[in-house]
């Protein structure tokens, strides 16, 4: 795609920044400057993201979209960063069993965390959600939010994907970074709705995508206030959830507290097929996407048949809802930062 196409496709504001950031910047930055999108390989995926930004933005169109009602929701795992062998958040939870039952030894006795601390994973998936939930309901309570979002800041600071050997959050997704960052120049609001944990996102978000903490809503974990001895007051984490965001649950999360139905989607997994429903079915443009894991060579590939971000239904109803696959393998050029 050459820079006029491209520049052809956003809105005048967009190409008087574009115009001055060039007559400054090197030819690296310049490049990224006209083409917003330079992770992404010219095709149906990327115009379809310029075409939905040109007619929501731009001033006496039809479809155009007031700055306040510009929403766009991203799902984190599998869409935002790797979400294979397992969500980042149950590796998370498994390292800290595994410290907890070094202090306390009769964790160690309970067969499925037995199962998690000696690395026997398919015993722990053999237990399914409810296996899981029991593993970060020991994991995630007993403690402060505060102390708890420093214990993850501290985790992820050192912790290392088993394939890649590199941290966590380096293994986001380029191209999406990319969408996030044209999104919000162009006046989009950008949300993450994720079915992890609210506040274990929330750890690395700004830094990570640049995404504020009153920007992600998750699954919350009940939570009670407490007066200490010296005066001071805390949020106490308990072993229960209050909310689950996932499923039916997004779209009940984004009216909570975001409170508009969003203009543009991304999702990766059958968890996200109800928010691309709730986004796509909205009156005016609207635009739903799946991420779709079909690069075994530079990440991973799987879809139908696998325990982490199954992607079954939200394929079959894909073409008739009109949500688009993004193919990693097709539409990517880079998928991870280099670094």
């Amino acid at each position: 795609m050459t820079a006029r196409t491209i520049f052809g496709t956003l809105t005048r504001r967009t190409l008087a920044a574009a115009t001055l950031a060039l007559a400054a910047a090197p030819a690296a930055e310049a490049q990224a400057v006209r083409d917003p999108l330079p992770s992404w390989r010219d095709g149906p995926n990327k115009r379809a993201i310029f075409t939905l930004i040109r007619r929501t933005v731009r001033l006496g169109t039809p479809d155009h979209v007031p700055p306040e009602q510009r929403v766009a929701v991203f799902d984190n795992d599998g869409t935002l960063w790797v979400e294979q062998p397992l969500y980042t958040q149950f590796i998370f939870a498994i390292d800290r069993l595994r410290e907890m039952a070094q202090r306390d030894p009769a964790l160690a006795a309970h067969p499925l965390f037995k199962a998690a601390i000696d690395g026997d994973m398919r015993t722990v998936m053999a237990g399914g959600e409810r296996g899981l939930a029991e593993i970060v309901a020991v994991t995630h309570s007993g403690m402060s939010q505060d102390a708890f979002i420093g214990i993850v800041t501290q985790w992820l600071a050192t912790a290392r994907h088993p394939r890649f050997n590199r941290p966590f959050t380096q293994l986001i997704y380029q191209p999406m970074l990319e969408v996030m960052r044209l999104l919000r120049r162009e006046g989009f609001a950008v949300w993450i709705v994720t079915g992890g944990g609210q506040e274990f996102v929330r750890a690395f978000s700004g830094p990570t995508y640049g995404v504020g903490i009153d920007r992600v809503v998750g699954s919350v974990g009940k939570t009670e206030f407490r007066t200490l001895p010296d005066g001071k007051t805390e949020l106490f984490r308990l072993p229960s959830i209050e909310a689950v965001d996932d499923g039916p649950g997004k779209p009940v999360g984004i009216g909570r507290f975001i409170g508009r139905r969003p203009i543009i989607a991304f999702g990766n997994s059958d968890g996200d097929v109800e928010m691309l429903q709730y986004t796509t079915t909205g009156a005016g443009q609207r635009l739903g996407l799946f991420v779709h894991h079909d690069d075994a060579e530079r990440e991973y590939a799987y879809d139908r048949e696998t325990h982490i971000g199954k992607l079954d239904r939200g394929l079959t109803l894909a073409p008739t809802a009109g949500w688009r696959l993004i193919s990693m393998k097709n539409d990517w050029l880079r998928i991870f930062p280099s670094g």
